[in-house]
């Protein structure tokens, strides 16, 4: 009975030691940072938003060369970045479609639109919207596109299927941020043979350090 008592408190700071990583193990389970899905209907919800779509057109137009004589160039419509810009006519879709293939094919370019409001959650958090492209993309957030040479993965086309994380700033609950997303199917250079939809697309709520 002895040996097995002496067996037992030789055991015992090894279980403290499971017991102790059990504990910190859930806590750090815990602590991952919340996403809010934005291609379902309850993370929609969630921001009382409401995504809408547009394909995009090129259209020729006048333009300069470095000699200030005229050229034929091109731009394209609609030019949606801007957060007064009025979308009401668009196409209003499923967030459960957003993986769905869209826009004509080959060298093409759409609009995915949505008006996030943060919830009560956001409170003490950082926000950063993210989503990837199929196949490049570039988010534009109140109308803003900020880059700088060099940047990666922000706003602008971060690479082939990669994600674009760009930062709400001064996040808090009840503030709405306009979110445009510009869908470039890829490589054009390739003449691409598939079409454009968004994969993993959410907010995510980060703990301040």
């Amino acid at each position: 009975m002895m040996r097995l008592d002496s067996h037992a408190r030789r055991l015992a700071p090894g279980v403290s030691f499971l017991a102790l990583f059990v504990i910190a193990s859930a806590t750090a389970g815990a602590a991952e940072p919340k996403k809010i899905d934005l291609r379902t209907r309850k993370g929609v919800e969630a921001v009382k938003g409401e995504w809408r779509w547009h394909d995009v057109t090129l259209v020729p137009v006048v333009g300069k060369n470095k000699d200030g004589s005229p050229n034929k160039t091109y731009n394209y419509e609609p030019r949606a970045m801007g957060v007064d810009y009025d979308d009401s006519k668009w196409e209003v879709i499923a967030p459960e479609t957003l993986k769905d293939a869209r826009s004509t094919g080959q060298i093409c370019f759409c609009w995915y639109r949505i008006n996030v409001t943060l919830p009560p959650e956001v409170e003490g958090k950082r926000v950063y919207f993210q989503t990837v492209v199929d196949d490049y993309g570039e988010v534009w957030v109140d109308g803003k596109l900020p880059f700088k040479p060099g940047d990666v993965g922000g706003p602008i086309a971060a690479g082939f299927n990669a994600p674009n994380r760009v930062e709400l700033k001064d996040p808090k609950p009840g503030k709405s941020y306009q979110l445009a997303v510009f869908g470039i199917n890829g490589p054009i250079s390739y003449t691409p043979t598939n079409w454009i939809f968004l994969g993993p697309t959410f907010l995510e709520l980060v703990d301040k350090k």
